[in-house]
């Protein structure tokens, strides 16, 4: 369990972190309400001009969904992988414990480290270690 805190922006770093992951092998389902998940694969396709991440909704062919290394699914009901969950949304995701790993990111909104608070809690009460990765000490150095 992992929260990345102090995204200046939410969508382009989670660009960054699939690439990363994707390219180590990972694969990756991540969770959000319709909106953002439709900025993240807009993004997905235009972020880098040589780095391409294979993605998909996860109403897509069943074939491509298959092949596919990162899943944008508005639930995690039906998923064709449990490896990593990239949650951008505002609450718990359903069935989180069936993941291997959960990453959370967290923006610099007040609404947003409000809602991550309530998220942090909810995890810490059921006994998960949670990491906590400061994205501005990061950016600071």
């Amino acid at each position: 369990m992992a929260f990345h805190f102090n995204a200046p922006d939410r969508v382009a770093y989670a660009c960054r972190l699939l690439r990363k992951a994707v390219g180590s092998g990972a694969k990756l389902v991540v969770t959000g309400l319709p909106d953002i998940l439709k900025q993240l694969d807009a993004a997905l396709w235009t972020f880098s001009p040589v780095d391409f991440v294979p993605h998909c909704h996860l109403e897509s062919e069943p074939y491509v969904v298959a092949a596919s290394p990162v899943i944008l699914a508005t639930s995690t009901q039906s998923v064709p992988h449990r490896q990593v969950l990239l949650n951008l949304g505002i609450l718990v995701p359903v069935d989180f414990e069936r993941f291997e790993r959960v990453i959370e990111i967290v923006g610099l909104e007040d609404d947003d480290r409000r809602l991550a608070r309530s998220r942090w809690k909810h995890y810490a009460d059921r006994g998960y270690a949670i990491t906590r990765h400061d994205l501005t000490l990061k950016t600071s150095q």
